[in-house]
C-alpha cells in the first residue's frame, strides 16, 4: 500500500516538475523575444502568456461571437507594424498575428510555410484524419493533384445545371415560407449547400432540402459539437463520443459511395464496347480515374475494391469538402442577403443586372426561364460582374476563417518598415478579418462597396490583390473557390428578384425574452444584459463551425410583385 502511494506521489511530482520546466523553457524564449523588441500586448506574464489578454477582448463581445472578432479588435493596437506576437501556449503555439498583406504573402506564398500540428488536432473530428488542410509536403501535393481536376473551372461549369436544380428547390422552400412569419434562414441555406456539395463530390442525391439523411445529420452533429476555441464545447465529456459515433456513420456512407463509383469505373474499363455516359463526372470519380492513371502498373482494375489506404484517405478529403463546401458557403449566402437588406441601392443594381442578362416578363421575374437559360448557357454567370462583386465584398467583410502556419528554422519575415521577425520558434496566423478591414489598405474599410471589385487599377477603391484572402493565396489556396462563387451567383440570380429578405432580430429577441423564465431573469438581474452586437450588427459571426450568423439569422421572407412591391 505504502509502495503504491509512493509511486503515485513520485508520478505526480515528476509530472509537476516536467510541466514547470516546460512552461519555464517556453516562456523564457518568449520573454527573450519581448526583451529584444518583438511587438506584443503588454499583458504577457510567465503563467498565462497572453491568454488573459485575449480574454479581455472576448469578454467585450457576445458569448458566442467568433474569437477572430476579438483578435481583430486587439490588432487595432498594432497599426504601426500590423504584425505582433501572441503567446497562447499551451492552448496554441506562440503565433505572429499578421494583418500586413505583404507579410502575409511572404508567409503563404514566398516561403509557403507548412501547416501546424494543431490543424490535424482541430480538424480531425470533422475529417476523421489527415486532410488537405492539415497535410504538408509531398503528401499534400499528391492529394491536391488528385482532386484538382474535379474542382477545375471547366468541371465546375459543367456542374451548373445540378446546382440550378437544387437552387430551384431552395426557391420553392422560400416560397413556402414567404409571408408566413419568422424563419431561421441559416437552416435553409445549410440544407441547400449540403445537397450541392454531396452531388458534386460523390454524385449522390440526398434531397436534404426535403428530407432527412444520415450523412447530413451526422455532419450536423459533428459541427455542432465542434469549436476551435470555446472551452465549454472542447471540454464537454460527451463531445468525443458523439463526434466519433457520427464520424463512423459518415465514413461508412462515404466508403460505400466510393465502392460504387469504383465499380462503375471498373465496369467501363473492363468492357471497352460499353456505351460511354456523357453525364458530368463527380469530384471523386475524377479523383479515382486520376489515381488509376497514376497506378497503371498495379492492375487496380482487376481488384474488386479500392485500395483500403486510398479509400481511407479519400474519405478524409471528402469529409473536409462536405464541411467546407457546406458550412462556410451556407453562412456566406446568408451574409449576402443580410448586407443587401442593409444596402437597397446595391440590391437595386443587382436586380437590374439580372434583368439585363436574363430578361423579365410582364409578371416580373420568370424563374423557370432563368433556370433554363443557366442550364443551357452556364457561361451567362460570367456576364454578371456586379453579382460577383457583391459576393466578393461580402467575403471581405465576413470572411469565414483565418489561416495558421507553422514556423520554420532560418525563416524571417519582414513588415512594411523592414523589421525582421524570426520564425524559428513561432508560427503565424493570417488574420483575414483584420487584413480585410485594414484602413491603410482599404478606403472606407467598414463600408459595403461592391464597386471595389469593378474599378480599374489606379482607382482609389482598387483593392490591393494581396489584401483579399477569403480563400487564402499561394499554392495552398482553397481548392473549392470556383464552386463557391458559382453556387452563390446562381442563388442570387434565381432569388433576389423574386424575394425580399429582412432580418427579424428584434422580433426574435422579444420572443426569446418571453421564454427565458424565472432562472433566466434571475441571471440577467445578477450578471446584467449580455452584449448582443458586434460593431452594432446583431448578425455577428459566431463560433459555430463556418462562422454562422448569430441565432441562425431570424428573418422574414416576402414575395415581390410585378411592380417590385410585396404581395400580401
Amino acid at each position: 500500500m505504502m509502495g503504491s502511494i509512493a509511486a503515485i506521489s513520485t508520478a505526480i511530482v515528476t509530472t509537476l516538475v516536467y510541466l514547470i520546466h516546460t512552461t519555464y523553457h517556453h516562456r523564457s524564449k518568449i520573454n527573450a523575444l519581448r526583451r529584444n523588441g518583438m511587438p506584443m500586448p503588454k499583458g504577457w506574464n510567465w503563467f498565462t502568456g497572453h491568454l488573459l489578454t485575449l480574454q479581455e477582448y472576448v469578454d467585450k463581445l457576445p458569448p458566442d461571437a467568433n474569437v477572430n472578432l476579438a483578435m481583430n479588435d486587439l490588432a487595432l493596437e498594432f497599426a504601426d507594424t500590423e504584425v505582433f506576437l501572441m503567446d497562447f501556449w499551451p492552448v496554441y503555439p506562440a503565433l505572429l498575428m499578421v494583418y500586413d498583406p505583404d507579410t502575409a504573402v511572404q508567409i503563404s506564398t514566398k516561403y509557403n510555410l507548412p501547416k501546424t500540428d494543431m490543424h490535424l488536432q482541430f480538424m480531425k473530428p470533422i475529417t476523421g484524419g489527415p486532410n488537405l488542410v492539415s497535410m504538408s509536403g509531398l503528401e499534400w501535393k499528391f492529394w491536391r493533384t488528385l482532386f484538382n481536376p474535379g474542382f477545375s473551372s471547366s468541371a465546375m461549369m459543367d456542374n451548373v445545371p445540378h446546382i440550378v436544380n437544387f437552387v430551384q428547390v431552395f426557391c420553392d422552400k422560400l416560397k413556402e415560407n414567404a409571408g408566413r412569419g419568422m424563419l431561421l434562414l441559416d437552416g435553409l441555406t445549410t440544407r441547400l449547400t449540403m445537397d450541392v456539395i454531396i452531388k458534386l463530390t460523390l454524385d449522390a442525391d440526398l434531397d436534404y432540402q426535403r428530407s432527412e439523411n444520415a450523412l447530413a445529420t451526422s455532419l450536423g452533429y459533428i459541427t455542432r459539437w465542434h469549436s476551435f476555441w470555446d472551452p465549454r464545447i472542447l471540454m464537454h465529456p460527451l463531445r468525443p463520443f458523439i463526434q466519433k459515433y457520427h464520424g463512423r456513420v459518415m465514413d461508412n456512407y462515404i466508403q460505400n459511395e466510393l465502392d460504387q463509383r469504383f465499380s462503375e469505373i471498373r465496369a467501363r474499363f473492363n468492357d471497352p464496347d460499353a456505351e460511354q455516359s456523357n453525364a458530368t463526372k463527380s469530384v471523386i470519380t475524377l479523383a479515382i480515374e486520376s489515381y488509376i492513371q497514376e497506378n497503371k502498373s498495379n492492375d487496380l482494375m482487376q481488384k474488386p475494391k479500392l485500395d483500403s489506404h486510398f479509400a481511407k484517405y479519400a474519405t478524409h478529403q471528402i469529409r473536409l469538402f462536405l464541411f467546407a463546401g457546406n458550412d462556410t458557403t451556407s453562412s456566406t449566402i446568408v451574409y449576402v442577403y443580410h448586407l443587401l437588406s442593409q444596402h437597397p441601392e446595391a440590391l437595386k443594381s443587382l436586380r437590374k443586372e439580372h434583368d439585363d442578362v436574363f430578361g423579365t416578363d410582364i409578371f416580373g421575374t420568370d424563374i423557370n426561364q432563368t433556370a433554363k437559360l443557366l442550364r443551357e448557357q452556364p457561361t451567362l454567370l460570367n456576364k454578371c460582374p456586379f453579382t460577383l462583386a457583391v459576393i466578393k465584398e461580402t467575403l471581405r467583410l465576413c470572411p469565414p476563417a483565418a489561416t495558421m502556419r507553422a514556423g520554420q528554422p532560418g525563416v524571417k519575415v519582414t513588415d512594411r518598415h523592414g523589421n525582421c521577425y524570426p520564425m524559428d520558434y513561432v508560427g503565424a496566423t493570417l488574420l483575414h478579418p483584420a487584413i480585410h478591414r485594414n484602413p491603410r489598405v482599404w478606403p472606407l474599410p467598414n463600408d459595403f462597396l461592391p464597386e471595389r471589385f469593378l474599378v480599374d487599377p489606379g482607382h482609389e477603391l482598387y483593392p490591393n490583390p494581396a489584401a483579399y484572402r477569403p480563400f487564402e493565396q499561394g499554392p495552398r489556396n482553397c481548392i473549392g473557390q470556383t464552386l463557391v462563387y458559382n453556387e452563390i451567383r446562381i442563388v442570387m440570380i434565381m432569388t433576389v428578384r423574386m424575394f425580399d429578405v429582412k432580418p427579424a432580430y428584434e422580433e426574435w429577441d422579444a420572443m426569446r425574452e418571453r421564454e427565458i423564465g424565472v432562472l433566466g431573469r434571475f441571471k440577467k438581474s445578477v450578471f446584467g444584459e449580455p452584449v448582443k452586437t458586434v460593431r452594432g450588427d446583431r448578425a455577428y459571426q459566431t463560433e459555430k463551425a463556418g462562422t454562422h450568423p448569430a441565432d441562425g439569422y431570424p428573418c422574414r421572407i416576402s414575395l415581390r410583385g410585378g411592380g417590385g412591391g410585396e404581395m400580401e
